[in-house]
């Protein structure tokens, strides 16, 4: 003879319960509030308004009389007929994959060589960090000084060791001023890049060197199939992060060249400076801040799918 057995049927929730788990949702909304009110007022809004401006005749006199007529996609044909336009977006692409490149590069070496430990390594990592904690723009006004063609350090020292006679324009000759800037803001990338990768080697399990080691691999092969492929998520994070802070950059350069030479060092952040506050058209250098937008936004979602990607179950 079988016994059936019924299901028991949860309770419904009591009145307390309830009133328990909307206090629960309340109290998630106000700790979710501030933050939530603070990315809508100071970026919700302000990329709002940069997208209305660049389909409006926005000038300083109809700034003042509050009527800004809409255009319709003059301002675009304006920015996009504009030799400028191409010039300072070709200028961005190779400032940004010069910079990257260096930075990464560089960082990457140093964070392995400081990944095996030695006496006074903490203290030389921490001088290292230095370009990156002092203001860009301090940055950019001592290597001003250090690649001043006439009386700079740079100059005096090629001089000295016989590598040049007559010195070098660093920040005056269209061919080698984005070259100069490409330099410095690699000195002051090179910071971040180093402590991340340091900080993801650091992840590592050791036991997976000593298989690598006991299969025989040497230290290049070693770097190439433990340590890079175990790297993968942190690069991902430094590659995108490092690109979305480069290609926006504006003091640097501001301070260091100005856009010049001949414009040859002109991008499109400062681009956008020269056409808004230069020119006073706001509409073209709101068509141009919003490029810049929409290519970080393009490599954002690939940073999240890839992101996604490598969370995914049996990776």
């Amino acid at each position: 003879m079988t016994t059936a057995t019924q299901e028991k049927k949860a309770a419904p929730p009591t009145g307390s319960s309830r009133r328990g788990a909307g206090r629960r949702r309340l109290y998630q909304w106000l700790f979710v509030a501030p933050a939530l009110v603070y990315m809508l007022a100071f970026f919700g809004y302000p990329l709002v308004r940069n997208v209305l401006m660049s389909f409006q005749e926005f000038t300083p006199r109809t700034y003042f009389t509050g009527e800004s007529p809409f255009n319709g996609l003059e301002n675009w044909r304006g920015v996009f007929e504009n030799d400028l336009f191409g010039d300072a977006l070709w200028q961005t692409i190779l400032f940004t994959i010069g910079s990257l490149v260096g930075q990464f590069t560089i960082g990457l070496g140093l964070a392995v060589f400081f990944s095996r430990r030695f006496h006074l390594s903490a203290f030389v990592r921490a001088i290292l960090l230095l370009p990156w904690l002092v203001p860009m723009v301090v940055s950019a006004v001592v290597w001003r000084r250090i690649m001043d063609e006439d009386h700079g350090v740079l100059n005096s020292f090629l001089e000295t060791v016989g590598l040049s006679s007559d010195g070098v324009a660093w920040l005056s000759s269209p061919s080698v001023a984005l070259l100069s800037a490409i330099l410095v803001n690699i000195w002051i990338g090179i910071p971040f890049n180093m402590v991340i990768l340091y900080g993801g080697l650091q992840e590592i399990p050791r036991e997976l060197y000593e298989a690598a080691s006991l299969d025989g691999a040497g230290p290049w092969r070693t770097f190439r199939s433990v340590t890079l492929p175990m790297l993968r998520p942190v690069v991902t994070v430094v590659l995108v992060l490092g690109f979305m802070s480069t290609i926006k950059i504006l003091d640097l350069i501001l301070a260091l060249t100005g856009g010049g030479p001949a414009d040859s060092t002109q991008t499109l952040g400062t681009l956008t400076y020269q056409l808004s506050f230069l020119q006073l058209d706001f509409g073209q250098g709101a068509v141009v801040g919003n490029v810049l937008i929409l290519i970080s936004a393009v490599f954002a979602v690939l940073y999240l799918r890839v992101n996604r990607a490598d969370h995914q179950p049996g990776k």
